[in-house]
């Protein structure tokens, strides 16, 4: 019982995040866009390094 209890209030917080941020966000302009593009690949290599260093240790 209490795990669909955590369920619920996970979904409602998750939907409720969406509902807001899809309100109050501001589009991403090309120049934001352009510098995202160039910084993900980076940070999730980093990750995945990370993630590769814990597993080891």
């Amino acid at each position: 019982m209490n795990v669909l209890i955590i369920l619920a209030v996970l979904f409602s917080a998750v939907a409720l995040m969406v509902i807001l941020i899809e309100r109050f966000a501001k589009p991403v302009d090309e120049q934001q866009q352009a510098k995202y593009s160039k910084l993900l690949p980076i940070l999730v290599f980093i990750m995945l390094i990370t993630a590769l260093i814990k597993g080891i240790i």
